[in-house]
């Protein structure tokens, strides 16, 4: 697994971006994939999940509502749709994939990750 992350940028509060998450290797479709995010001077916290399959996504409360998760297995990607963006959602992105299944405490466990993308938004 090697996960590539884009499709960060600076944009205006209520704005929207779309974040994806690009693996390179065979076995993108048995992994639960996840996006985290640090913001400056704040520890890294989980955004939000996507089962293998694509049937089932967790959100953090801070982004629910307002994010939502999609996988193409056959493209191997994980997009985050990021609409009515706020400026405390400024952070750099990671999106994460580990081989257990979503139900099972989906903020921890991920094994490998990508690099950030920048997100910011500005008031």
């Amino acid at each position: 697994v090697q996960l590539q992350a884009s499709g960060g940028g600076s944009v205006q509060a209520g704005g929207s971006l779309e974040l994806s998450c690009i693996d390179s290797g065979r076995e993108f479709g048995a992994y639960t994939v996840s996006w985290f995010r640090r913001a400056p001077g704040k520890e890294r916290e989980f955004v939000g999940g996507i089962s293998f399959d694509g049937g089932s996504a967790y959100y953090a409360d801070s982004v629910k509502g307002r994010f939502t998760l999609s996988r193409d297995n056959a493209k191997n990607t994980v997009s985050l749709q990021m609409n009515s963006l706020k400026p405390e959602d400024t952070a750099v992105y990671y999106c994460a994939a580990r081989l257990q299944s979503l139900s099972q405490r989906p903020t921890a466990g991920y094994v490998y990750w990508g690099q950030g993308t920048l997100v910011t938004v500005s008031s």
